[in-house]
């Protein structure tokens, strides 16, 4: 691999003979595109005083599909030639068969920048990433002698994917992504307890290499950690729950945002299907997926099939109006992409996901939804968690929790996990706050077996009649 521009039709194939072999598996079919993809990886982690590994990464294929109806053919190559072009069109036609279908519009065209096209990698030298990891550890320890152990990681990546389609159209995208993360454990009197903070975007790795930065994340790693220290055992039973903004929109995430991508609600397996039009939450409440945010981890200038990304409203005012859609599903349903046609790699198939997913907020404050707690849990941080899409059923861990009594944040709780399920969750959500946020830019999701870079994010939202799994008698 190298450092020059990725231009498959001047060093793998001819554009014309790569133009003719997909329009030949593809006639006949109702879509189809040849993705071509170049990705650099790096990534460095520094536990405990040395380097633990360093990883380099460097892989270009192509992915040639053609749809037909519900069915798709697909096949993919690491091997850039016009003979493994040929081989996959064999392959593709499977799902077109005797043909019949109307070849669908290319997607609109678009001039939208929304980040940089440097090359997070190439940027800085080995040398300065490492010694920024060093200077981490040392940062960390010189905070409080508690600290025990620390883990920073570095990763970049930069990405370079060219679309073409049948009818000669072609569209191309260059994406970086850079991220930062700091994880800390402390020991106090035989106790020890973790805390970590990190994030990034699509974004060089100049800001994330300054100082001020990373220092930041990691004071924040070692403030989670030193809550934890002090924390209780989590009390269990039904409780109203206040979610702090940003990163706590993971929930949104999982327990909602999964249940209005397309494929799930055309094939009638979602908890939210047949509902377009209907009242699924409280008023007020007012949820997007929005893939065109400058610099944001989940944000794509286009998407894998190379429709231009957008603003999607999902609901609004507690009401569904939209699903997140790719161009085959939204054709089956009637309906236009919406931008969300996400795949991990040339080796996938693209299928509806979300890009930065999050709801709006409110006209409260947190300290009068927090007042509103008679006795309840305040939870901002969380960690993973099981959801079933089928049913929206969710449970999360807490990464740093709080006891709330009359309105009052009390001692730090560990052990503590919502459960509930996301159709009811958003029907009994009784206020939003006025400060909604993002997440810093950590999030990744998985879906059939693909993960893709996404965001979340959410004002503090008061939520009423969770079920708190805890341990505290």
């Amino acid at each position: 691999m190298t450092d020059t521009p990725f231009r498959p039709f001047e060093t793998a194939f001819g554009r014309e003979e790569a133009l003719s072999h997909l329009q030949a598996a593809t006639k006949g079919a109702d879509d189809g595109e040849l993705f071509m993809e170049r990705r650099r990886s790096e990534a460095v982690v520094f536990d405990d005083g040395r380097v633990k590994t360093a990883s380099y990464d460097a892989s270009e294929g192509f992915g040639l599909r053609a749809v037909k109806g519900e069915v798709a053919g697909y096949a993919h190559s690491t091997e850039m030639t016009e003979a493994a072009l040929k081989r996959a069109v064999d392959t593709a036609r499977l799902a077109v068969g005797d043909g019949g279908g109307t070849m669908a519009d290319a997607p609109a065209r678009t001039n939208t920048k929304l980040y940089t096209d440097d090359d997070p990698i190439a940027g800085h030298s080995f040398p300065v990433k490492l010694e920024t990891l060093r200077n981490i550890d040392a940062f960390a320890r010189d905070l409080d002698p508690r600290v025990v152990q620390v883990s920073a990681t570095l990763a970049a990546s930069h990405q370079e994917v060219i679309i073409l389609r049948p009818d000669g159209t072609e569209v191309s995208d260059v994406r970086p992504m850079t991220r930062v993360n700091v994880s800390v454990i402390v020991e106090d009197e035989g106790r020890r307890e973790a805390g970590s903070a990190g994030g990034g975007g699509r974004v060089g790795l100049d800001g994330l290499l300054d100082p001020a930065d990373w220092q930041d994340k990691t004071k924040e790693a070692l403030r989670i950690a030193l809550v934890n220290l002090d924390a209780e055992a989590a009390p269990a039973g039904v409780m109203d729950v206040v979610l702090g903004p940003g990163w706590p929109g993971i929930l949104l995430h999982e327990a909602i945002g999964h249940g209005l991508e397309g494929d799930f609600n055309r094939k009638g397996a979602s908890a939210f299907a047949g509902l377009m039009g209907q009242r699924i939450a409280a008023p007020g409440v007012t949820v997007l997926d929005d893939g065109t945010i400058p610099d944001r981890r989940g944000s794509i200038t286009v998407d894998d099939e190379g429709t231009p990304s957008a603003k999607n409203v999902l609901i609004e005012d507690g009401i569904l109006v939209g699903y997140m859609q790719d161009r085959q599903n939204a054709r089956l349903m009637g309906v236009d992409p919406t931008g969300n046609g996400r795949r991990e790699s040339y080796a996938h198939a693209p299928m509806p996901r979300m890009t930065n997913t999050y709801m709006l907020g409110g006209s409260a404050s947190r300290d009068d939804l927090v007042g509103e707690l008679k006795d309840g849990i305040y939870a901002v941080g969380f960690a993973g968690g099981q959801v079933d899409i089928t049913n929206g059923k969710f449970v999360f861990s807490c990464t740093e929790a709080y006891r709330v009594k009359n309105g009052q944040i009390g001692a730090p709780v560990k052990g503590a996990t919502l459960i509930g399920d996301g159709a009811t969750a958003l029907k009994h959500i009784r206020g939003l706050a006025d400060d909604m946020a993002l997440d810093p830019g950590m999030g990744n999701c998985g879906k059939a077996g693909q993960w893709v870079p996404v965001g979340v994010g959410q004002p503090t939202v008061l939520i009423g009649g969770l079920t708190i799994g805890g341990s505290a008698a």
